[in-house]
């Protein structure tokens, strides 16, 4: 017997759609954090590139909220897993893939200084497909495909022991935190940020928040007559933790970059642990507020934003990376804002346009940005783009709003 397809939830677009606009911030103020630290506008500076680092930790608890929404009823047999596991392939890792080999030949062309045989080539390439790291923003493609690969059988664990889930975001914190602390004073691992285990409470909220979505629609709106009084004090408890770990967060990174002020790591991970998972509840409710005006100019732009959010987060760097190398850098002091605005400016509506333009026209675009709005069935959008075959797209079903 089929499965009843559940119900979508259009907030969650809104979500991602700050997400990527998080992201593209900390990437266009990347250089400034470095650069003018003498400007009287560093503060400001540094608190958008430390605020917006709840990108990558909003985009996977909301990619776990979607896959636990949406299969917390299914059993998990060998044919579901199959479809599962193709999905993934098809609309998650080959395009993973694609950017990779896209981002890995730039890098040769821009004088990169890898050798030119052809075998070294290849197995450096390989090398970083498979660590993520053939451009610096594919780490998050490489954290969700682990993800990917444990979701059986966590979602197992909440289907069989009904306790787990509601237990599941303490158990989260405790495996970051083991490994946090572990790899602290034994492991050392390199490039931590690449390995699943640091957003391991991310992941465990967003699938509590799958799970228990149904209960939790009306605690996210908090209309007039359906609040309590305890739902209201943990509203007021989460905003607190959000803006007090904010301004902790940007307060140590303002001090460590600008005056070399050194603290305990574990005190930088206990700020941006309890900043990102309480950013993603924050973002949630502010979502579900706004979703209110859905017929609104601002919120359907940003609803179209992030169904394609997926594919400007591959695309967005290549189009930052033009505009620093062939944009006239404005020397003037007064100027040089404008110049690192328009950086910002220029990834988001150029990979806006690229992305929107592709998925119009180009039959086969899921290979290179996944499953976009209007290709085929399973699209999250009710918007008709280019009408294409079917036969041209492989059947999907929860991917564009997993990703």
């Amino acid at each position: 017997m089929k499965p009843r397809t559940k119900e979508k939830i259009p907030e969650l677009q809104l979500v991602r759609a700050m997400a990527i606009l998080a992201v593209l911030m900390v990437h266009a103020t990347s250089y400034a954090t470095v650069q003018l630290t003498h400007s009287s506008l560093y503060v400001v500076y540094n608190a958008l590139n430390v605020l917006m680092k709840y990108g990558t930790p909003v985009f996977i608890a909301l990619s776990s909220m979607v896959l636990f929404y949406n299969y917390k009823d299914r059993p998990m047999g060998r044919q579901l897993l199959r479809r599962f596991y193709r999905q993934r392939l098809l609309y998650i890792l080959l395009p993973y893939v694609m950017f990779s080999l896209f981002y890995f030949i730039l890098s040769l062309m821009a004088g990169s200084n890898e050798p030119w045989s052809i075998a070294a080539l290849a197995e450096s390439f390989a090398l970083k497909l498979i660590t993520g790291k053939a451009y610096t923003h594919l780490y998050y493609i490489f954290i969700m495909m682990q993800f990917y690969l444990a979701f059986p059988c966590v979602l197992w664990l909440f289907q069989r022991y009904r306790q787990f889930p509601q237990w599941s975001i303490v158990i989260g914190l405790l495996v970051e935190w083991a490994f946090i602390i572990s790899n602290k004073f034994l492991f050392q691992v390199q490039n931590k940020g690449s390995w699943a285990l640091s957003y391991v409470a991310c992941y465990m909220l967003g699938a509590a928040l799958g799970y228990y979505y149904p209960q939790l629609r009306t605690w996210f709106l908090m209309r007039k007559g359906e609040r309590s009084f305890a739902d209201v004090l943990t509203w007021i408890v989460i905003w607190a933790l959000w803006l007090i770990s904010a301004t902790i967060h940007v307060y140590m990174w303002y001090e460590n970059r600008m005056n070399g002020t050194s603290y305990n790591s574990l005190v930088f991970e206990l700020m941006y642990n309890m900043y990102s998972l309480s950013s993603t509840l924050v973002l949630l409710q502010i979502s579900f507020l706004m979703y209110r005006r859905q017929h609104s100019f601002v919120i359907r732009k940003l609803e179209r934003l992030g169904t394609l959010s997926f594919g400007m987060y591959l695309i967005h760097p290549f189009f930052l990376l033009l505009y620093r190398q062939f944009s006239p850098h404005i020397g003037s002091p007064q100027l040089i804002h404008v110049w690192y605005a328009g950086g910002f400016f220029c990834a988001l509506f150029c990979s806006w346009l690229v992305v929107s333009v592709i998925a119009r026209f180009l039959p086969f675009a899921w290979i290179l940005f996944g499953q976009l709005p209007g290709t085929g069935k399973g699209s999250s959008s009710k918007e008709t783009l280019l009408p294409q075959p079917k036969s041209f797209y492989p059947k999907a079903d929860d991917t564009q709003q997993a990703t």
